[in-house]
């Protein structure tokens, strides 16, 4: 099977330089980084490294997903965002459970083994919201075992999951969307615990990226429910 790593990026430079050498390159038959208008110094970096960087015109993860894609060939995709909240060391882990069998894996920031970059408040509130959402999602779609953290963008697929889902969701909640309909369709879907920590998510590293993750998560989780709702009616009126 071919492998498609794809990295998304905004404004990550420090982290990028930091967590370059961590990323495995070289497992990966295409690399392609996906950049949402970065102003840093990022796209530099990474032209300055060979890679073929696209611009995302459109904001959401689900421009980036389908950006990401229709840009590459490979049978297995992995999405993953130097930002010093996801651990580089969890990729190749992701690839394993897909060349296994697995339909989609993800790097779960909640399951037993796992450790969350943070735990301030603004991290606690979302933590409560992400897990009350895959427990409804849980609920109403599980066909296999209970997936714990079912809205994360740092995860492995097989391109032909992302054929068959056909998602709609072109924002903050596609990953979710991605997650609701693979349980509908009953996915294989694995999960690994994803040990992201103070080594990787120093301010130095994070940057100015914090500020906007703080703020950002609301309405994330806003989108998250819409979406909810949605594939609720849809899944009724099916």
């Amino acid at each position: 099977m071919s492998r498609a790593l794809i990295i998304l990026t905004y404004n990550m430079l420090n982290a990028s330089k930091a967590l370059y050498p961590l990323i495995p390159w070289t497992e990966f038959d295409e690399v392609l980084v996906i950049d949402e208008g970065s102003s840093d110094g990022t796209v530099k970096f990474y032209l300055d490294q060979g890679m073929e960087v696209v611009g995302q015109e459109r904001p959401g993860n689900g421009e980036a997903l389908a950006l990401g894609v229709s840009r590459t060939l490979g049978d297995v995709l992995v999405f993953y965002t130097p930002n010093g909240q996801e651990d580089p060391r969890d990729i190749m882990r992701l690839v394993k459970e897909i060349e296994a069998g697995a339909d989609l894996c993800i790097a779960s920031r909640f399951m037993l083994g796992a450790r969350p970059e943070t735990y301030d408040a603004a991290w606690r509130w979302q933590a409560r919201s992400n897990r009350l959402l895959s427990f409804a999602a849980n609920f109403l779609f599980r066909r296999g075992p209970y997936i714990s953290d079912t809205a994360t963008v740092f995860r492995a697929f097989r391109r032909e999951l992302y054929e068959v889902v056909q998602l709609n969701d072109s924002g903050s909640s596609a990953c979710f969307q991605m997650s609701l309909r693979a349980m509908r369709l009953r996915a294989k879907i694995t999960e690994i615990p994803t040990l992201a920590g103070s080594d990787l998510t120093s301010s130095e590293l994070i940057g100015s990226d914090a500020a906007s993750r703080n703020s950002s998560w609301a309405g994330a989780g806003y989108a998250c429910i819409k979406t909810l709702l949605r594939e609720i009616i849809g899944a009724v009126l099916r």
